[in-house]
């Protein structure tokens, strides 16, 4: 068998995993499931098309090279929210075995002499954690055609979790990418994509961003925070609850319930704050009122000195003088 038959065959086993991967199990894969079952067939067609583009170019003559890693960027659309992992199984099987599957790049469209992946983050980041050259497929392609392979190639990778499913896809629309791209970068429908792109304009970036990927977190957590934090007074009380230290020790999707506590609090109204002097006095009140605690601090200067003392000396009469009119 030719080398070229052996990296078609390669390539086509690729595809099959990344549909198996892309539809596994919550209980395997830690990923909530994005969407109905009809989406399937959508993924499946996409890894069909993504090995059919790899064997094409192959078969017309396209040769597998050996880059530096430190020459290959990553894509422009963002689609993690944690950092990368430094260790895994694929760098370990790399070293022993070496890189079995090229990747795919394309020429950098701004610098001469650089390239952008498309397709092989991980092998990528292996190569350059073992200071080893990759195998790659220099291939010029649009944007539309990276930013699909990229959402190819994500579940193949560790599973994007729901909500950096929807970040990718706002991030996506952010840039001018029309929605059947999206759709076909993500392998979902219209429907599942109206329902990713809600749950990111209904939540700052700033707080996904605090909790990060939650992998154990579906669409509903996600859209009971966002319906909680509509309240500003809730929205307030959840970032002072992030800006703690002890917040950021907390595992991913330990930060999102922590919140979804802290959001289901009534939250304390905040404490109004007024002022008393009387016309030609010397003496200033300064009144806190907090529901439950009402504070009053006087400042006396002059011939005023003694209001405070008469003021506790007539605290009974005043309090039976409201009490008299409350019952009136």
């Amino acid at each position: 068998m030719s080398r070229r038959d052996k990296l078609t065959g390669i390539f086509a086993d690729t595809s099959r995993e990344l549909a198996a991967a892309n539809f596994s199990e919550e209980g395997t894969s830690g990923r909530v499931l994005a969407g109905p079952v009809r989406t399937m067939g959508l993924a499946l067609d996409r890894m069909d098309e993504e090995a059919q583009a790899l064997q094409e170019a192959l078969a017309s003559g396209e040769k597998v090279v050996e880059l530096d890693p430190l020459l290959i960027d990553g894509s422009f659309i963002r689609d993690r929210l944690d950092g990368e992992v430094t260790e895994d199984d694929l760098v370990k099987s790399i070293e022993a075995n070496g890189q079995e599957v090229p990747i795919l790049v394309r020429p950098h469209p701004e610098v001469q002499g650089r390239y952008q992946v498309a397709y092989g983050h991980r092998r990528l980041r292996a190569a350059h954690l073992l200071k080893r050259k990759v195998k790659a497929v220099i291939r010029s392609m649009t944007d539309d055609q990276l930013v699909v392979a990229q959402g190819v190639e994500n579940t193949a990778r560790r599973n994007l979790s729901y909500i950096e499913r929807a970040t990718f896809a706002a991030s996506l629309e952010s840039h001018g990418f029309g929605r059947n791209v999206i759709m076909q970068a993500l392998s979902t429908d219209k429907t599942e994509l109206s329902k990713l792109l809600s749950v990111t304009k209904a939540i700052p970036s700033s707080i996904v961003k605090a909790i990060g990927p939650a992998p154990s977190a579906g669409r509903r957590r996600w859209m009971d925070i966002a319906a909680k934090i509509s309240n500003p007074d809730v929205l307030e009380a959840v970032r002072r609850v992030i800006g703690r230290p002890e917040f950021q020790a907390l595992s991913s999707d330990e930060r999102l319930m922590t919140l979804l506590v802290e959001a289901a609090k009534k939250p304390k109204a905040e404490p109004s704050f007024s002022e008393w002097k009387p016309e030609g006095g010397k003496v200033t009140a300064k009144i806190k009122d907090s529901g439950k605690v009402y504070t009053v601090s006087l400042k006396t200067a002059g011939t005023d000195v003694g209001f405070g003392e008469y003021l506790k000396g007539r605290l009974d009469d005043l309090y039976a003088d409201w009490k008299s009119k409350q019952e009136n």
